[in-house]
């Protein structure tokens, strides 16, 4: 049986029907009902913020805090092109454009250096995106953006669980986004939130998530749906239960990974960030392309049963719908250009057995 890149954590059959089951005697199964109520509490209390709002995935949770923000059509956002291509269609789609910044060889996150050279009159925010796990800077750009008024939404999606120097990766900036896709560390199989610091946000979010609808009988806004259901919600509240465990898991194959591959010439892993208490979302790795070749390391292991992904690839400012476009210029951000060119990400997930974790090290390190 191949074991893919990641697999998605569950909660006991029982306990998850256990949590389900006043559902089918309510029959309230979306709009704001009472799991989704549970979840919202639950979630502001791990990840220590006053401000969130659930939506149905991480996509729309940002194209909602976005327009919520209130910004006019045609103004700038920094951001990366090292990050799933739902970021920039958030940016795009929300009339904005997206203004790329290359990031750093570190870890892969947003260049900081670089922010200030590419703001204009026309900028109005910066989304950096967590990347792997590993926290931006977050210092560098708020000191950035209190210089220049700008607001600052992080693109956590990567990052839940996460701490810097013990504050909540969900405190940064004027907003973060998380991702609850089935694949991330905590799931709701599908859904998102966001948290943010302005409490004034919360009444136009959640009218916004619903078709506009303000009271019983007004539309205020011209709005989407975006609403996470009961089911989706039990399912969080499951996880929830079982996060730091998870976690747990992860970081032991996160371990093995690097007794086995670091110092090796041809393989750059990425270094623990300091006073970062990482939640183990991915394990990335960048070959050289010379003395190991990613794609061929790809090959190898799908042959063996091991599904890898190339991820960042390609770099979104280089896929079809942007290629050739003003400010897409993939030559603009060559650091993220190379990276999204070498760089694997490689099974990932708790239970992860140190045997399969071996086994996909000795058939990379046998490449050389």
């Amino acid at each position: 049986m191949a074991i893919n890149v990641t697999r998605s954590s569950l909660p006991d059959f029982e306990e998850y029907c256990e949590e389900i089951k006043e559902l089918w005697d309510s029959r309230w199964l979306t709009n704001n009902g009472v799991k989704h109520k549970q979840l919202e509490k639950e979630l502001k209390k791990y990840l220590n913020v006053s401000n969130i709002t659930l939506f149905t995935n991480g996509h729309l949770a940002l194209e909602n805090i976005l327009e919520a923000m209130g910004f006019e059509e045609g103004g700038e956002v920094i951001t990366t092109p090292f990050t799933f291509v739902s970021t920039t269609h958030a940016i795009v789609r929300s009339g904005l454009k997206p203004v790329f910044c290359d990031i750093n060889r570190d870890d892969y996150t947003i260049d900081v250096s670089q922010i200030e050279s590419l703001i204009t009159d026309k900028t109005v925010a910066v989304i950096p995106v967590h990347v792997y796990g590993n926290l931006c800077d977050t210092d560098a750009i708020e000191a950035i953006a209190e210089k220049y008024g700008l607001k600052v939404i992080y693109d956590a999606a990567h990052a839940f669980g996460v701490t810097k120097n013990g504050v909540s990766s969900a405190c940064f900036g004027d907003a973060s986004m998380f991702s609850f896709h089935a694949t991330k560390v905590f799931h709701t199989v599908e859904g998102g939130a966001v948290c943010y610091s302005d409490e004034k946000l919360s009444p136009l979010l959640n009218d916004i998530k619903n078709f506009g609808i303000h009271g019983p009988e007004d539309v205020l806004y011209v709005g989407g749906n975006a609403k996470m259901g009961e089911l989706h919600a039990a399912m969080g509240i499951c996880n929830l239960r079982h996060i730091d465990e998870e976690i747990k898991k992860r970081g032991e194959a996160d371990k093995r990974y690097r007794e086995r591959l670091s110092g090796v010439e041809g393989i750059k892993l990425c270094a623990r960030q300091d006073g970062v208490k990482p939640n183990y979302s991915y394990f990335p790795v960048l070959f050289d392309g010379e003395k190991f070749n990613r794609d061929d390391i790809a090959q190898r292991l799908a042959e063996k049963g091991f599904n890898t992904r190339k991820y960042f690839y390609p770099l979104t400012n280089s896929v079809s719908c942007y290629r050739g476009k003003p400010g897409c210029e993939v030559s603009k951000t060559p650091v993220a250009y190379q990276t999204a060119n070498n760089i694997l990400t490689l099974p990932m997930f708790a239970g992860l057995e140190r045997e399969s974790v071996d086994s996909i090290c000795d058939c990379i390190l046998s490449a050389k």
